[in-house]
């Protein structure tokens, strides 16, 4: 199994659809047991929160968040645990809003 990724900050290699989260988003995941969560921000995006559990290399979690323009929304993502070459931590994700349409694929890797 990949590294714990207790204590890392994540963020997106690339921006997503406007307004949702983008490059200068970062994530701060804790984990343990079995369990992950993690907080975030920045960007289009005022306050987000992700839970959900690790079990292997594989995540899967609900994550809900809070816009600059007020607006909310949720979803749920299945993300492999990726450690690339440079010992760094990638996660090949795939979400799924779930309080709106839309779904897609989206890669965020570890700041160093």
């Amino acid at each position: 199994m990949p590294r714990s990724l207790d204590g890392l900050v994540l963020a997106p290699v690339a921006d997503q659809a406007p307004g949702q989260v983008g490059t200068r988003t970062r994530f701060t995941y804790h984990e343990r047991d079995g369990r992950i969560w993690a907080d975030y921000a920045g960007g289009d995006v005022v306050h987000g929160h992700l839970v959900g559990t690790r079990d292997g290399d594989r995540l899967d979690f609900r994550y809900v968040q809070l816009k600059h323009d007020g607006t909310t929304s949720s979803g749920h993502c299945v993300s492999a645990v990726v450690e690339l070459p440079d010992g760094r931590v990638r996660l090949e994700e795939s979400w799924q809003w779930e309080s709106q349409p839309g779904s897609g694929t989206s890669v965020v890797e570890q700041v160093r």
